[in-house]
């Protein structure tokens, strides 16, 4: 049992969605805007949740349109959607209503504090969690300590206002640090490609997520 919630996103292959499930995290996540580096079909997405349980499977979309993300639930029985920062005020208004919704927040180097902060209080109400992802644009935990791009009391200010998932490039030594700075509502990692077929190496992953153990 892990002590913090985890998600994963952007799952691509069986090794990677048996791993986490048998990790205990709460999500696995599969791309499923066409087009995409890291889509994941529908047969594939069905093929890959029969091997695994115990986990709450979850279509990450972008800018589709509301009927193709219902379309989605319906077929592949998500049990939540995760939307972009481009997605539909609409969409997430209706979709809120039927199932979790996850909003994921992707800050560039030249937004400033009060951007961001914006960006959070501009997504309607009813979103069960937010993914502020600083991973896709390379940051760390050593970045946010010495203030950039964001002041780290507003990352505790936000954390403490929004069930805030933070993506950061992690390194597994200072998990425990970041826990005890941010009062997080969980973790957000990504999925990867395998080394070959079946086989991946998790050497880095076990060391973090052997931190979140609960002892």
């Amino acid at each position: 049992m892990l002590k913090s919630k985890v998600k994963v996103g952007a799952i691509t292959n069986l090794t990677d969605a048996r791993y986490f499930a048998a990790r205990e995290v709460e999500w696995l996540g599969f791309d499923c805007s066409i087009g995409s580096e890291t889509y994941v079909s529908p047969q594939q997405i069905l093929a890959i949740r029969e091997w695994v349980d115990g986990v709450k499977i979850t279509g990450e979309f972008n800018i589709e349109p509301l009927e193709t993300i219902q379309a989605a639930i319906a077929e592949l029985q998500l049990d939540a959607v995760q939307l972009g920062m481009a997605a539909a005020t609409d969409t997430i208004r209706q979709l809120t209503g039927s199932l979790p919704v996850i909003r994921e927040i992707v800050p560039d180097y030249y937004h400033s504090d009060e951007d961001l902060q914006e960006q959070f209080a501009q997504t309607p109400a009813g979103i069960s969690y937010f993914v502020l992802n600083l991973e896709k644009n390379g940051f760390t935990w050593a970045d946010l300590k010495a203030g950039s791009p964001f002041s780290l009391p507003v990352i505790q200010q936000l954390c403490e206002q929004y069930p805030v998932l933070l993506a950061l490039n992690y390194q597994p030594q200072e998990i425990t640090e970041i826990l005890d700075t941010l009062p997080l509502a969980g973790l957000h990692l990504s999925g990867g490609a395998e080394e070959k077929v079946g086989f991946k190496s998790f050497d880095d992953l076990d060391a973090l997520l052997d931190l979140l153990e609960v002892e």
